[in-house]
């Protein structure tokens, strides 16, 4: 079950949801206000492999302030995302 992130457009409260599905259209309401006025934030996600040696991190392919070359990490397209 995904879970994504919201922020109220009435309190500006951010808080989570844990959906059943992500494809389905559930109703969100603000925990603090009871607004129905919601935006989805994007959010960083981790990820664990199954041999539990190895982890994800979308930070770990951001771009590189540090790469002279210009074609370090994610930011630069080389990683297939952009």
């Amino acid at each position: 079950m995904p879970i994504f992130e919201y922020r109220c457009s009435e309190c500006s409260n951010k808080f989570e949801v844990l959906h059943k599905s992500s494809a389905a259209n559930e109703e969100v309401i603000c925990p603090k206000c009871s607004s129905k006025k919601n935006k989805k934030l994007l959010s960083t996600f981790s990820a664990s492999f199954a041999d539990g040696g190895s982890s994800f991190s979308s930070s770990d392919y951001s771009s590189d302030a540090s790469c002279s070359s210009g074609t370090c990490g994610c930011g630069s397209g080389t990683c297939g995302l952009d």
